[in-house]
Formats: C-alpha cells, sequence, structure tokens
C-alpha cells in the first residue's frame, strides 16, 4: 500500500490548491467572501481534512477499480465530477453555498478531477 502514498498526496495537493486559486481569484475579482464566524486557519484546516478524505477515496476506489478506469481515467473523473456537481447545486439550493460560491466550486472541480485522474492514472497504472 505504500505505492499509494505519492498518488495520494498529489492528488491531495491538487484538490487543495486549485480551489484555493479558484475561490482566492473569485474573492478578488468577483465578492465571494470567506466564511464568518470562524478563523481562517480553522477554515483552512477543516478543508485539508475534508479535502484529505476525498483525495484518500479517489486514490482507493481507482487503485481497486484500476482494471477498469485505468485506460478510461476521463470517465473516472467524470463520474466523480458529476456527483460534485450535483452536491454544488444541492448545496446552493439548501442555502449553505451562493450560486457564485457553487460556480466557483464546479470551475475548480472540472479542473482538479481530471488533472487528479490523470496523475493518479499514471502513477498507479493498469492492473
Amino acid at each position: 500500500m505504500t505505492q499509494l502514498l505519492l498518488p495520494t498526496a498529489l492528488a491531495l495537493l491538487i484538490i487543495f490548491v486549485v480551489p484555493f486559486l479558484v475561490y482566492g481569484l473569485a474573492a478578488v475579482i468577483g465578492g465571494v467572501k470567506a466564511p464568518e464566524g470562524i478563523s481562517a486557519a480553522q477554515f483552512q484546516f477543516g478543508v485539508i481534512i475534508s479535502k484529505l478524505g476525498t483525495a484518500v477515496a479517489f486514490v482507493l476506489i481507482f487503485y481497486f477499480a484500476r482494471a477498469t478506469f485505468s485506460a478510461q481515467w476521463p470517465l473516472y473523473a467524470l463520474l466523480w465530477w458529476v456527483s460534485f456537481f450535483t452536491g454544488e447545486i444541492g448545496e446552493t439550493i439548501c442555502g449553505k453555498y451562493t450560486w457564485k460560491e457553487a460556480v466557483c466550486g464546479v470551475i475548480s472541480e472540472t479542473i482538479y478531477l481530471p488533472l487528479s485522474a490523470y496523475v493518479v492514472h499514471r502513477l498507479i497504472g493498469a492492473a
């Protein structure tokens, strides 16, 4: 299982950095604001823990299904994207996110899911 550490670390890096850049840009040009009532450090710690769970699941599912997804990593990314996209819409409908935040989430996911899938595919390979 040590062969999964590097793919997981790289997926985590991608999954954390891309939204950070997208939301940062949206804050500068689109008026997206950080959550209120929580320190920046506490917010970032919560985000990294959430993204760690995503990265671990992303890599483990790919690893166990690599015979299917290694040659079809874009499909793997698309399946995750559909799940995350519907989650963004649901969170917005429930009032937990603004539409601006949901758009930032979708943009981020459109970048980091295929990028992560490609990296994981290259590092794990076929069965």
